[in-house]
């Protein structure tokens, strides 16, 4: 399982931020290999998160080179006051069975998530 984490910061929101930022998670969902995403922001505010998981590299090059998403890549300045990414390979997780979350529960034995 990989992630790629979307840290950044807010900029201009509006109409078209909106409808990309829809369209793009209309093609991650639909891209083979998603496994789900999820977003968090920061307690002031200034940064936001987005990781989104995923079952092999090539499924996250596949949503790469998404048209959609390249199209939103090529505006990022306007929407965006900077932003970077962190992929990573999920190596181990575990927990109490709670909260529930995507990634494999070792100590539980399953995933504490049914898989989209």
């Amino acid at each position: 399982m990989l992630t790629a984490a979307f840290i950044f910061q807010p900029g201009k929101r509006d109409a078209e931020f909106d409808r990309l930022n829809a369209l793009i998670s209309e093609a991650a969902r639909a891209t083979g290999g998603f496994l789900g995403e999820e977003s968090r922001q920061s307690a002031d505010g200034q940064l936001l998160n987005t990781t989104y998981y995923w079952d092999s590299m090539e499924a996250l090059k596949r949503f790469s080179s998404h048209p959609k998403h390249l199209e939103a890549k090529r505006g990022y300045k306007h929407w965006y006051g900077g932003y970077h990414v962190v992929m990573s390979e999920v190596a181990k997780s575990f927990g109490d069975g709670g909260p529930e979350h995507l990634t494999p529960s070792e100590r539980m034995g399953t995933s504490s998530m049914a898989m989209p």
